[in-house]
């Protein structure tokens, strides 16, 4: 991607792209064009100069077609999280100015209305409301990464309710998501005491970001820790599988949509994120009853 320094404010008319025309394995239908025609924007949306984009699980699996049926009609850019530099203004868009460098997520409501033409390109649209500042003491890859992983930490946290005092255990803390789940319960929600869960090599790691205590998986089970928690936060479907089935009684799903649901469970406030094969880094959605 282009440094910000070397960004050009005067957009093309077309731009390269990784773009599919088809459903099916990444590898396989995922292709680079270079003359696929910058995105048009509307009256409250910006143009953006992509520096930096991440991808999040959520895009393969949009590319293997488990959207389709709400999803935009083919052919398709992916992409989620951008970071780069503002180029053009919608008639009605007032919050940032030509120059300003941005990130942030440019599809609202997760998996639903998700937008034909993403941040895999060299230019992008979004409503100027999805977008932030981006911090100056972040570079362009660095912010790019945080977007969609730190929502749904925030969101998950939130919906729990975790207050200040509260202890809680992260389940694979040293993920993309668990890593904002340790920083966020210590540092904004104000959680007493933060336990998370990783392999040997990536203890050192938690315990710089925030946690109190931090638990080798592969040689302890959380099952077999002597110590209760307010809110247990799984951020890795697979890890913690027997011990949340073993937990089911008094689990009530009390969120969900197509990729990700929550369980909050009576004994433990179990805190749990599963869809059939990876956790999408993504929550967004309306709350059910």
């Amino acid at each position: 991607m282009a440094e910000a320094s070397c960004v050009s404010t005067t957009p093309p008319s077309v731009n390269k792209a990784w773009i599919y025309r088809e459903h099916g394995e990444t590898a396989h239908v995922l292709k680079f064009e270079t003359n696929v025609a910058v995105p048009q924007i509307k009256e409250d949306q910006v143009l953006i100069k992509v520096v930096a984009a991440a991808l999040n699980p959520i895009d393969a699996k949009r590319i293997l077609g488990v959207f389709r049926a709400t999803d935009t009609a083919l052919p398709t850019v992916p992409g989620f999280d951008v970071a780069g530099v503002v180029v053009k203004l919608g008639s009605k868009a007032r919050k940032f100015n030509i120059g300003d460098e941005v990130y942030g997520d440019i599809n609202e409501e997760g998996s639903i209305n998700l937008k034909k033409f993403g941040t895999l390109a060299e230019y992008t649209a979004a409503e100027e409301r999805l977008l932030a500042l981006k911090p100056t003491n972040l570079s362009f890859v660095e912010a790019a990464s945080l977007p969609m992983a730190m929502e749904t930490a925030y969101e998950g946290l939130e919906r729990v309710g975790l207050s200040a005092g509260q202890s809680i255990l992260v389940l694979g803390g040293a993920g993309g998501l668990g890593t904002h789940v340790i920083q966020l319960a210590k540092h904004v929600f104000g959680a007493s005491r933060v336990a998370a869960t990783a392999s040997t090599k990536k203890l050192d790691l938690l315990k710089s970001l925030g946690a109190d205590l931090a638990i080798d998986y592969t040689e302890e089970s959380v099952e077999d820790l002597p110590e209760k928690f307010d809110v247990v936060f799984d951020a890795v479907v697979g890890q913690s599988s027997e011990s949340s089935e073993s937990r089911g009684e008094g689990c009530d799903n009390i969120w969900s949509n197509n990729t990700t649901s929550l369980h909050v469970c009576a004994d433990l406030n179990w805190v749990q994120f599963r869809e059939t094969q990876a956790l999408l880094g993504e929550w967004k959605g309306e709350a059910s009853a």
